[in-house]
């Protein structure tokens, strides 16, 4: 364990984020994510659903400002209907500790399957609410002094 590191993080997840660059994406995939048919290594955080770890994520991860859609779920198709309230709340959390991110775009499904495809880590959560797809791409980490 570390200080000031969320306790939600394994090694691992710790290592891919610390690892990406500027203009890399993270999924955070809900558990019916079909994240190893995609091709891609996954990570598992079975137990954790997606908006305690985008809390733990965000202080250690800035979001790419200049990039039009920088936080993007999956559109539910035709007749289905999301709970509204995921949406919400990351959007309040990006709010709180991203502030001036923009709205959170849609994508098809297909097409955030497409995208997730490409990205640099996906991240499998045991979140169970449908839709609950997200993807965040990743910024220039502003220099401090320590």
């Amino acid at each position: 364990m570390l200080e000031g590191i969320s306790p939600l993080f394994s090694p691992e997840l710790l290592a891919g984020i610390y690892m990406m660059g500027h203009g890399d994406e993270l999924v955070l995939a809900d558990a019916h994510f079909p994240g190893e048919s995609l091709g891609r290594e996954v990570l598992r955080s079975d137990g954790l659903k997606i908006p305690e770890l985008l809390r733990a994520i965000l202080p250690l991860f800035a979001i790419d400002m200049h990039d039009e859609h920088p936080v993007i779920m999956m559109a539910p198709a035709e007749g289905d209907i999301p709970n509204p309230d995921v949406e919400s709340a990351y959007g309040a959390i990006i709010g709180e500790l991203r502030p001036g991110t923009g709205p959170i775009h849609k994508l098809e499904r297909y097409d955030f399957y497409e995208r997730a495809q490409e990205s640099f880590l996906i991240v499998q959560t045991g979140d169970t609410e449908t839709y609950a797809n997200l993807i965040l791409r990743k910024g220039v980490t502003p220099l401090r002094s320590f």
